[in-house]
């Protein structure tokens, strides 16, 4: 082993996710793929793992930086920052952290539900501010339960989300690339069939190039004005700018958004709307699942350096 076969790439690592992987590992460190043509060529000839967090572009350019590079363990379930084709095209593994984080961000999602249908946002308000005492009970809202729910998106978090809705005694529908095993759901062949057929709409896909805006303008269109779209996956996989318009314009009833395009430098449009409720890309932010995706991380770059099977490869 090389003296230095660890490099740790990421700003947004904290302290002790830093500490956890150089403790088990002698390691180089650098806020992002952009600074990897500044490490000293000696210590890049002998880099094997790079434990990956962030969301810049990590491409061809940076691999070949490492010619002894042999994974890049990614620090959450989304890979789409990292050119996979590229690194399997250099015999080099990726890896990332799936299932840890699925009961966090399926909880997020239904929580933004409850938020956007209940105004909980607004009623916080409403109290906080004293409209209560002053100006009486706010205007009514909708129900959640017995609502009709389409799941885009049927991997691990969407199940997820789609068993926890389920015990809203909701009508659930889905779609993905082929039709699965269910307690008899309903599956659509497109995103614009289920978005005719439902009345929240839950986008729960992977990021990538694959998936850029697969909920279209048409999908958006087609939820009509009661719809409510929910993202908790990646601000590309919805039509933004469409989506802006339709809650602009009340074509649709609102949104609950955990990610956006740009984050954190997020739409400004966003700012102005009422019937939305927005999160800062938190779904898996919680301690606990924090510590098992780090930890989860460890033992990818742990195995690929001990020459054991990769624990949840992605290529």
């Amino acid at each position: 082993m090389s003296e230095t076969p660890l490099l740790i790439c990421g700003a947004g690592f904290k302290p002790e996710e830093r500490d956890r992987l150089a403790g088990a590992f002698p390691a180089a460190f650098v806020n992002g793929p952009d600074e990897m043509g500044s490490i000293e060529n000696g210590l890049r000839a002998g880099i094997k793992a790079i434990a990956y967090k962030g969301h810049k572009p990590f491409g061809a350019a940076e691999m070949d930086l490492f010619p002894q590079l042999g994974v890049i363990a990614n620090y959450g379930v989304g890979y789409d920052a990292i050119d996979v084709d590229a690194a399997s095209a250099r015999s080099i593994a990726v890896t990332n952290t799936p299932d840890v984080l699925s009961d966090d961000v399926a909880d997020i999602a239904v929580g933004l539900m409850i938020a956007q249908a209940r105004s909980m946002v607004l009623g916080h308000a409403h109290v906080l501010t004293g409209r209560w005492a002053e100006q009486g009970e706010m205007p009514l809202n909708r129900k959640l339960s017995g609502s009709r729910v389409g799941i885009v998106g049927l991997g691990r978090i969407g199940r997820e989300i789609a068993d926890r809705l389920a015990a809203f005694k909701m009508d659930i529908h889905y779609h993905s690339r082929a039709e699965k095993e269910t307690p008899g759901w309903t599956y659509h062949a497109d995103v614009v069939g289920l978005a005719e057929a439902v009345d929240f709409l839950v986008i729960a896909l992977v990021g990538g190039p694959e998936t850029e805006n697969y909920v279209s303008k048409a999908a958006i269109d087609a939820l009509g004005p009661r719809g409510v779209v929910i993202n908790i996956s990646r601000g590309t996989t919805v039509d933004e700018a469409a989506l802006l318009d339709a809650l602009e314009q009340g074509r649709i009833a609102g949104a609950g958004l955990d990610v956006f395009l740009n984050e954190p430098n997020i739409d400004k449009r966003f700012l102005r709307l009422p019937n939305v409720v927005l999160q800062p890309h938190q779904g898996s932010g919680t301690v606990e699942t924090r510590t098992a995706m780090a930890e989860l991380q460890l033992e990818n770059v742990a195995c690929f350096l001990r020459g054991e099977p990769l624990k949840t490869p992605v290529n």
